[in-house]
């Protein structure tokens, strides 16, 4: 997965976050994960074999695990959980529709 897939799988969760009501900063932690992966001049795959992905601005322990797990399989236990909880979400693979998020 490239930056901008895995930025927006960490946008959906935010968005199903926000959807069953969570905690704040739990929501803001996973927007600003999102952000600083967008941003980032260099691919999260080099990152991670390169043992960095701590070097994230703003991004804790709990989601540097989570960006491994996306970058060495290809997907997310937590996020798959999240959108079978929220089936009746639509969710664009893997991007979560605006409509859907503001609800």
């Amino acid at each position: 997965m490239n930056n901008t897939e895995i930025a927006k799988v960490f946008t959906d969760i935010g968005a199903l976050l926000k959807i069953r009501k969570d905690n704040i900063f739990k929501i803001r932690a996973y927007e600003r994960a999102a952000k600083s992966i967008e941003n980032l001049p260099v691919g999260l795959e080099q990152l991670a074999k390169e043992d960095r992905l701590k070097e994230i601005p703003g991004v804790g322990e709990a989601i540097n695990k989570k960006i491994a797990e996306l970058v060495n399989t290809g997907r997310l236990e937590y996020y798959e959980k999240l959108k079978t909880e929220h089936a009746e979400v639509k969710v664009d693979s893997p991007v979560i529709t605006r409509s859907a998020a503001t609800k």
